[in-house]
């Protein structure tokens, strides 16, 4: 028979275990010696592409941490696992997803999934239940004048990927006796936030130096088709011609300006790496600029990657068939490197230290340095812009992390 100090005890055991069970999920996702992110990212769907990038980006970090020792927290040595679900590149999607990430499978610390429209769809649910996120992939501005208090962004907005194009070329026709304001740019986007901040920028620039717009075209929705436009290129001559439509925009682009021989002095397109043009398309990509966030010839370094050459080198060998790394994966593992400072600043997995420390973030790595704005967007680390030269992507601009002169006007043999 149970006696009754036995008893007393017995039930004391019971109500800890309860409110252990109870207070568990909502403290903190910890199994064990695993802290557990979550993500829900885009393995199907037209963002797939990327969000594999991504994801490799996001595991070859956890994986670099765990090897170099965890994450400490308390005094202990913890590892980081991602759980992760297929969002299918459909915001509505996403959002389900977080909701099943927070409440059924307990899950208090996010990576952010891919593409500036679902990172929209996540990001209400993460500040409804006060979860911290940090996001590599959303880059629309307009993500950042919304009051949220529990995300944050590594990378740097959308309005700044092809504005830079723009002063190039007002810089290039200065040096060769002409005026900017004589210049004609031709632009064709993509429907998606993204894409539209993207040409919010490069509208501001064309009136900042007085430039005439005279093609100013959407993308189809399915981004399989932008001949019309290209027809139009054609008749007008533009100077300059913009592209942004993500990864299967961007494949569009340089496959119909090979087929259709465009000349035109000064193209630039987003997301050149992560669609593979050079591979896919060869010669006929000579001389297109290609924004980006990261470049493995800048000399951002770190503790735990090195260099960022040593990222791009370790990088290749972990995922075999990259000729470029694309800087979406970069990001990604720079997004993971931001968590594990977090949780050991804050020394703590409570969310409320965890925002906290996130917002007082000031870190150094192999991506950029990285400090955050109190909207959430990282205001340390600029864009840069490469070229494709002999086959590989040179940074031309800003001169300050230029490797190479950039090369004018593009003009290619098809």
């Amino acid at each position: 028979m149970l006696n009754i100090s036995k008893f007393k005890s017995l039930l004391a055991f019971i109500a800890t275990s309860l409110i252990v069970l109870v207070a568990g999920p909502a403290g903190a996702k910890v199994e064990g010696d695993t802290i557990v992110l979550g993500s829900a990212i885009s393995f199907t769907g037209k963002y797939s592409t990327n969000g594999i990038h991504a994801s490799n980006g996001y595991n070859l970090a956890v994986k670099k941490i765990n090897e170099a020792g965890g994450v400490t927290v308390g005094g202990k040595k913890y590892k980081l696992k991602i759980q992760y679900y297929d969002d299918e590149s459909t915001p509505a999607r996403t959002a389900q997803l977080l909701e099943r990430l927070i409440k059924q499978d307990g899950v208090k610390y996010m990576l952010g999934p891919y593409s500036s429209a679902t990172t929209k769809a996540a990001a209400p649910v993460t500040e409804k239940y006060k979860i911290p996120m940090v996001e590599a992939e959303g880059a629309s501005r307009s993500l950042f004048s919304q009051g949220y208090q529990y995300m944050f962004a590594v990378l740097s907005t959308s309005e700044q990927y092809l504005a830079s194009s723009i002063a190039l070329a007002a810089e290039l026709a200065e040096k060769n006796g002409r005026k900017p304001q004589d210049l004609k740019v031709a632009m064709v986007f993509e429907n998606d936030p993204f894409s539209l901040d993207v040409r919010a920028g490069v509208a501001d620039d064309v009136s900042k130096y007085g430039m005439k717009t005279v093609i100013d075209d959407k993308m189809p929705r399915d981004l399989s088709d932008i001949s019309a436009t290209l027809t139009k290129v054609k008749a007008l001559k533009p100077d300059v011609l913009v592209v942004s439509g993500h990864s299967k925009g961007a494949a569009t682009a340089a496959r119909q300006i090979k087929e259709m021989k465009i000349q035109v002095p000064i193209i630039a397109i987003t997301h050149c790496e992560a669609a593979k043009i050079i591979a896919k398309f060869g010669s006929a990509t000579e001389g297109i600029l290609c924004p980006t966030q990261w470049s493995e010839t800048l000399s951002y370094s770190d503790s735990l990657f090195g260099k960022a050459k040593d990222y791009d080198t370790l990088f290749k060998k972990e995922y075999s068939g990259y000729k470029n790394v694309p800087y979406q994966s970069a990001q990604a593992s720079a997004a993971v490197q931001v968590w594990k400072d977090a949780f050991e600043r804050a020394n703590s997995f409570d969310t409320d230290k965890l925002r906290e420390a996130l917002a007082a973030t000031d870190l150094e790595t192999f991506y950029g340095r990285i400090k955050f704005s109190p909207e959430g967007n990282n205001v340390a680390k600029p864009m840069v812009l490469r070229q494709i030269q002999n086959g590989k992507l040179n940074v031309v601009a800003p001169s300050k992390w230029a490797s190479h002169p950039v090369v004018f006007p593009r003009k290619v043999s098809y």
